[in-house]
């Protein structure tokens, strides 16, 4: 029971580390002028003015709050660590997957790079760097 609720916390602290790298990207990163990122619809019609910084950012988020998550699990010493890094990873994954079907305007590579490199080798990476035993 602890290994779960620590594993659903790792998974609430990687959702809010994407959260947080996301607005702070909002601010570095300007909109397109003349378009509202905030909605669905905005979103859709300012991908064609998009920059690669532009999306970036939401890679950034998602590598880096998977990574975040793992580690925290892999640090609390879960049971079976992989298994529980892997989980977010994939959960976060999921995510992504869903993120493509609702904006199918998203540019191939984007699409790519953040399935591909984002979820998985970074749950994995948490792990890894989670697990690791310190040098004394």
């Amino acid at each position: 029971m602890k290994s779960a609720l620590l594993s659903l916390a790792g998974l609430l602290l990687g959702s809010l580390t994407i959260f947080t790298i996301e607005q702070l990207g909002h601010i570095l990163v300007k909109a397109p002028e003349g378009f509202d990122l905030s909605t669905k619809k905005g979103l859709i019609e300012a991908m064609p003015f998009m920059g690669m910084w532009h999306f970036m950012v939401p890679f950034l988020g998602h590598a880096i709050g998977t990574f975040v998550g793992a580690y925290f699990v892999c640090k609390l010493k879960v049971d079976q660590p992989l298994i529980k890094s892997m989980a977010i990873g994939f959960a976060f994954l999921a995510g992504g997957v869903l993120m493509v079907v609702m904006l199918p305007q998203t540019p191939l590579w984007f699409i790519l790079l953040d399935l591909i490199v984002a979820y998985l080798p970074m749950a994995y990476l948490g792990y890894k760097l989670g697990t690791r035993k310190s040098i004394q």
